[in-house]
């Protein structure tokens, strides 16, 4: 029978989520990837609790991850039933709706009433919850008025199946939008996730950092690492026994060139100056930028995520050092 760390909660510093009075740790597990159906159980577990142990309270699911539908949520569901359910008051779990999850016109990508609450729903009985603490809408829909989404997600929160409720991968102008739409209905909005790492600084730039720090919201950070190029196993240019090794396609969808090398690099000398490896700079640069509650960090493994965990321990990213980042990734 597990029993958690009874120290975990002197590992870790947590912030509050924007003017809420909600308070996340500055790493959270996302379980996009290494949950699904291939992936090895035991490993699963010991990520998961391993995390807890090390103070980390925040899970982050979605409907969809897999790669099969709901697979990420049934194995979670499975490790919190067997371990962590003593903790349920201790833990925060988060989960969306808003991609593609089955056939016919009401489990496709979209944000319409009938959708996110079949898929919420799905997701209880998936994980074995009687609620979840986040509930996200996955992504914009033009499709849908953004009424009646905040008008779903009012709702899910009325019935007590969601404490609070996010949105995820809208950019500045929508959110400003959809949040005097939960304001109209008191809903409990509190946090934004998006992409964001040294590499990807599209909030900056389509104004969805600015509008989250302006109306007191949160923001939990996805793909801190850039799908892994700001770590050191890019530092000598691609691994043969990485993904992009030889996948030209691939490499343009992540943006990897001759410039992204150089800048790799670069970075690994700067952060192995500093004592860390550049996946630990990284996170502290995110951590340092201000406005970011928490970030999100995916991993493949017990050891990757201590790596991770320990980028909380060394001295903050000083503002030369921020604007040396800068200089290196114009």
């Amino acid at each position: 029978m597990y029993t958690a760390d009874e120290k975990r909660y002197e590992k870790m510093t947590y912030n509050f989520c924007g003017e809420s009075g909600l308070q996340l740790p500055k790493i959270s597990i996302g379980l996009w990837q290494n949950f699904g159906i291939n992936d090895d159980f035991d490993t699963m577990k010991d990520i998961i609790l391993t995390a807890f142990d090390n103070g980390v309270t925040h899970f982050d699911l979605a409907n969809n991850y897999g790669p099969e539908p709901g697979r990420a949520e049934i194995n979670f569901g499975k490790i919190f039933k067997e371990n962590l359910k003593p903790y349920r008051d201790e833990i925060i779990i988060s989960t969306k709706a808003g991609y593609e999850m089955w056939d016919g016109p009401y489990g496709g990508k979209g944000g319409s009433r009938k959708y996110l609450t079949a898929s919420l729903d799905q997701s209880l009985q998936r994980m074995g919850l009687e609620y979840v603490d986040i509930f996200y809408h996955h992504c914009m829909t033009a499709e849908t008025p953004l009424s009646e989404t905040a008008l779903c997600l009012a709702d899910v929160v009325r019935q007590d199946k969601a404490l609070y409720v996010g949105i995820s991968n809208y950019d500045g102008r929508t959110m400003h939008k959809m949040n005097h739409k939960f304001d109209d209905l008191n809903v409990p909005f509190i946090i934004n996730q998006n992409r964001y790492s040294i590499f990807d600084r599209s909030i900056e730039h389509n104004a969805l950092k600015k509008e989250a720090q302006k109306k007191g919201k949160g923001i939990i950070s996805f793909s801190p690492l850039a799908q892994g190029l700001l770590s050191d196993k890019y530092e000598n240019g691609i691994p043969e026994n990485s993904r992009l090794y030889g996948n030209e396609r691939l490499q343009a969808n992540v943006g990897y060139d001759e410039k992204r090398r150089r800048q790799i690099k670069e970075l690994c000398q700067m952060a192995h100056e500093r004592g860390q490896t550049l996946s630990q700079m990284a996170i502290q640069w995110l951590l340092a930028r201000g406005g970011v509650t928490s970030v999100l960090v995916g991993v493949h493994s017990k050891e990757q995520l201590l790596e991770n965990l320990k980028s909380l321990d060394y001295a903050p990213l000083t503002k030369s050092e921020l604007n040396k980042i800068d200089e290196i990734t114009k």
